[in-house]
């Protein structure tokens, strides 16, 4: 049976769709029944997300795809379009970040963060939208993060473009509205990814075990963000726009 919160016959693109929370969307969108496009720069990572979905019956889509370069961003939305025949979904997730001191920070280092996590979340913005506006339909999802509500040390380049993408995602949801396209931003806190795992940065109990501190005093997992985002993706947010979402637990 059909839900306010399913994604039936939609049509979704996650940039940053190969690895982590972007492959956690991706899942919980053709779990839904969207039809997903998925965008990074390694192709491996997206082939390996997009092979478990359409194992599972659902329908992928795999484009290449540099978000800090406008034409490739544009050609992901073409070739979404022609093979699926529209567009109601984007997520802006990609991103990236490396810690140093302000005053070592090299204006390529920032420009580099800038670049990708909010030049990208303009570029996809701006190209689903004129797709979405014409249909009278469109949500937009911007990932920023934490760090852009309240600064992050050593991550200056990082929380500014994080930051940049929450006053972004307000102005869109203004100027976008008569359209019919919500536009939302999930700010999350520290998220268990592959990345973070690797690096031993921190451990969270795996799904079953009974942790050793109160779950809201952990780490989030990906499919936590996973699941707002098919919020935001659905029906039951159709009245919220122009929203950032912090989901941190409860850290601060």
């Amino acid at each position: 049976m059909s839900s306010v919160f399913s994604l039936p016959n939609r049509v979704a693109i996650i940039t940053g769709g190969g690895t982590g929370i972007g492959a956690a969307i991706a899942r919980e969108f053709a779990r839904a029944g969207a039809k997903v496009t998925l965008a990074s720069r390694k192709v491996e990572n997206l082939e390996k997300v997009a092979a478990e979905i359409k194992a599972a019956g659902g329908e992928a889509l795999v484009v290449p795809t540099d978000v800090r370069v406008p034409e490739q961003v544009n050609d992901m939305v073409k070739k979404t379009v022609e093979k699926f025949g529209r567009l109601d979904i984007i997520v802006n997730n990609a991103g990236a970040g490396f810690p140093v001191k302000v005053e070592e920070l090299s204006p390529n280092g920032w420009d580099v963060i800038i670049n990708i996590d909010l030049k990208g979340v303009f570029l996809g913005s701006v190209a689903a939208a004129r797709v979405m506006i014409p249909q009278k339909y469109g949500k937009i999802i911007n990932v920023s993060s934490v760090a852009g509500l309240n600064g992050s040390p050593r991550m200056a380049h990082y929380g500014a473009a994080k930051a940049g993408v929450i006053n972004f995602t307000r102005t869109c949801s203004v100027e976008w509205a008569p359209h019919n396209i919500n536009v939302n931003c999930i700010a999350p806190g520290m998220i268990e990814t592959e990345g973070v795992r690797a690096q031993a940065i921190l451990t969270t109990p795996k799904a079953g075990e009974t942790p050793e501190v109160p779950r809201l005093n952990q780490p989030g997992r990906v499919e936590d963000v996973a699941y707002l985002a098919l919020f935001l993706a659905s029906d039951a947010s159709q009245h919220i726009t122009g929203e950032t979402i912090p989901i941190r637990g409860a850290t601060r």
